[in-house]
Formats: C-alpha cells, structure tokens, sequence
C-alpha cells in the first residue's frame, strides 16, 4: 500500500495504522487529507490487508486540529457548498469502514478532528489532549459537530460546548463518555491497536451487522445536519466574520513565527 504525502498507511501485523501526516498544522484538514484518507479508508475497508484500523495523528501535538485555516480563509460564498460536501465525503468515508477503527488521540481533537474521532468505534486519549468544538470561535456556526455531540451527551452539555468553543480536558472527555480509555501518552497507540486487535478477534458478521445499525439509526440525522451545515455556514461566510477572524488568526501567528 503506498503513502501519500498528507495521509499515511503502515501495517501492524493485521492492524492498518492511519495517520494523519501535516505536523506542522497540526495535522489540519485540507484537500490533500480529504482525499487521501478517504481513499485510505476505502481501500483498506475493501481489502483484505487488515482486519482493523487505527486513526491517528504524526507527532504528539494533535491528533487533528480541525480545518486548515489558510484553506477555510480563502473560501468564498460561491466554492462554500463544493467544499462542504467534499468535507461531508470524507466524514462519510469513516462512517462507512465495516471493520473496526479506533481512533488513537495523540494531541489536540478540534474541529474536524473531534468529528472524526466521534465518528470512530472507540477513542484512546491521554490526559494532556484537548478535544470539542471551537467553530464558534472562528465565526461559524457549530452544526455537524453538534449533531455528534449529541449522540454522546445530553443537551445541556452539547450547548454549552457548541456554543462557548471551550475544550476539554482529557480527563474530562474521559468521565463524560467521549474518550474510552485513558492512558499515559506513550500508551495511546498500543492501547489502540490493543483495542483494535480486541474488535478485530469478534465474529466480523457480527461486528460488521452491529456497525451497519448504528450508522442506519443516525444518517438521516447525519445527512440532515450536514445539509443543515451548508445553509448556516453560507449565513455566517456571508457576514465575512469567518474571513475576518481567520485571517487575523493568520496574521498574529505569522507575526509571532517571525524571527
């Protein structure tokens, strides 16, 4: 199987490690991501080179820091719905693995990265990770994040997260319910592929016929929120605040990276 530049496979005996590989954004999605894990993840759920897989991010700041902020900047109102539902295919490409995957939470889960990781069977983190839904803070409006969310915690909570873009902590993600296992940092991968070796010994009719239910029970709602997602983002793009707020974002860091 060969590697792509933003996204790489390796094998760990019959377990597929997938890593997110842009560690100097943070491993933040943009084109080059979507593509190639989407067709990382077809590939290997069609093949038969792994019985399970692992998502993960390279280096031990993130796991996936959310969109790439130069990419989202640049959006206009007019490439806003292409974009989106490319971003929509990729989130579909997780959903649809058959097999088992486990997302591994090295570093930071913002954005599109808590998405994908709530889109995962199970979530291995450490306590030094921050994970949720800054969108808000970005000027947009929290709308497929919030939807997941809402398969894992009560209303309350989902607001007050969607709504302030605060993170949590590992340790907290954990006792809410979003993190399975918590362990020391340098445990975070091999208790993954611990986890995915677990799922991947089951029956896989089994697995596999469990898996398929919970993703018929939520992609209406799923589909609805991304639809949903177009229309909002397009409202708040259209205030040019999202623009705004990234490239101000952009500029303090440019500063800051100046010698």
């Amino acid at each position: 199987m060969a590697d792509t530049d933003a996204v790489t496979m390796e094998l760990d005996g019959r377990i597929a490690i997938v890593r997110l590989n842009r560690p100097e954004a943070m491993n933040a999605v943009n084109d080059a991501v979507r593509q190639g894990l989407t067709r990382a993840l077809k590939q290997l759920d069609a093949g038969d080179h792994a019985d399970a897989i692992v998502l993960t991010g390279s280096g031990e700041r993130a796991f996936c820091a959310g969109q790439d902020l130069e990419e989202s900047a640049a959006i206009t109102t007019d490439r806003l719905a292409g974009w989106l539902n490319r971003q929509h295919a990729m989130y579909q490409a997780v959903r649809d693995v058959s097999k088992p995957i486990v997302a591994a939470i090295n570093g930071t889960a913002a954005g599109a990265g808590f998405q994908m990781s709530l889109m995962c069977d199970l979530r291995v983190a450490h306590g030094g990770v921050k994970m949720g839904q800054p969108e808000v803070r970005a000027g947009l409006a929290s709308i497929v994040g919030s939807y997941l969310m809402s398969l894992q915690v009560g209303h309350s909570l989902n607001q007050q997260l969607s709504l302030t873009g605060e993170l949590l902590s590992g340790e907290r993600a954990h006792a809410l319910g979003l993190v399975n296992d918590l362990v020391p940092q340098a445990e975070v991968l091999p208790r993954a592929l611990e986890r995915a070796r677990e799922l991947a010994g089951l029956p896989r009719a089994a697995v596999r016929a469990t898996k398929q239910r919970f993703r018929e029970r939520t992609q209406a709602g799923f589909e609805e929120a991304c639809s949903a997602g177009i229309r909002y983002q397009l409202e708040c793009y259209a205030t040019g605040e999202p623009t705004r707020v990234m490239q101000e974002f952009l500029a303090r860091r440019q500063r800051k990276d100046k010698p």
